[in-house]
């Protein structure tokens, strides 16, 4: 049987999680790609023994584990720094969601499976998923969002808001748009519908 690959994907604070979220209690398969990063810089692991060679020890706790607030602070406004850093890290990240969809596929209950990849535009990866899915909401609730997340000031807010593709150019190329400034119940449904449609059409390519 052949799985659908789906991303899911937005602008920061857009409501990603939520909607992975809504996926999951479908029972689809799902996979955050925020997650894999984690998993991928922790000490030992290869990608967090490149970070060190390229960026330093100063960056590392005592015990080994990457700063991550001190090495996005250096990264941020550097475009330069920011790419070496995406090369070091998004090839372990692209190969663990692949290795994660051919599980899913080798199991063999599920038609199609969500991997939340947030810069999935801004890496070129849009090519490589059947269907996508761009999470929106207004761009002052998006703000108000991520200041109360990360505890940020409204100019740092700003400037991560900024420093990825604006949303407009996402949504051009979506499958599939869900609305997150509206109700919890509202935002449920139009991931409900989404879920309804792509069961059609994976049932289709079986």
């Amino acid at each position: 049987m052949t799985l659908l690959h789906v991303a899911l994907t937005g602008g920061i604070a857009t409501g990603k999680s939520f909607v992975l979220a809504r996926f999951a209690f479908h029972k689809v398969p799902t996979i955050d790609a925020d997650t894999i990063v984690h998993d991928v810089v922790r000490a030992g692991q290869p990608a967090s023994e490149n970070i060190r060679l390229r960026f330093g020890d100063d960056i590392f706790h005592p015990n080994g584990e990457l700063d991550r607030q001190e090495l996005g602070a250096r990264v941020f406004h550097n475009p330069k720094e920011r790419k070496a850093l995406e090369a070091i890290v998004h090839p372990h990240v692209r190969a663990a969601i692949n290795r994660w969809f051919s599980i899913v596929r080798s199991d063999g209950h599920a038609r199609f499976a969500v991997a939340d990849i947030p810069l999935l535009f801004e890496t070129g990866r849009q090519g490589e998923f059947n269907r996508v899915v761009v999470t929106t909401c207004t761009p002052s609730l998006q703000l108000e969002r991520l200041i109360t997340r990360d505890r940020l000031r409204e100019t740092e807010a700003r400037d991560r808001i900024a420093a990825q593709f604006p949303t407009e150019r996402k949504l051009t190329a979506a499958d599939f748009v869900v609305h997150t400034d509206v109700s919890d119940a509202d935002t449920n449904r139009q991931v409900d519908e989404i879920v309804r449609i792509l069961k059609r059409e994976s049932g289709r390519r079986s």
